[in-house]
């Protein structure tokens, strides 16, 4: 029976970016959920106690239909940010192991 095989150090990069790549799915869809079902279904009647200034509906009903639309589009937005970070991060990473082992 083998030993296992030791991990690279590009394998150690691979396990941060999908950690946290998971991480920030997870949150975003739970802060997606709150936004969507929470404002627009579960919590609807007590916000449709105040009115969206300037358009007079109720918040639970333009939560229902609007509020979730902007909010995924915002998320979309940060999580396309957030990647573009962590890939610049990685990217720098990979180049400084790449020329750490260059110079062994």
């Amino acid at each position: 029976m083998s030993s296992p095989k030791p991990l690279s150090p590009t394998d150690d990069l691979h396990r941060r970016y999908w950690k946290y790549n998971l991480r920030l799915m997870i949150v975003l869809l739970a802060v997606w959920a709150l936004a969507g079902l929470g404002c627009g279904i579960l919590w609807a009647d007590v916000l449709n106690q105040w009115n969206l200034p300037g358009t007079g509906y109720p918040l639970g009903f333009w939560f229902a239909h609007q509020g979730s639309i902007l909010v995924f589009v915002v998320l979309i937005l940060i999580y396309a940010l957030a990647m573009d970070r962590l890939d610049r991060t990685l990217r720098s990473d990979v180049l400084a192991q790449a020329e750490r082992e260059g110079n062994r």
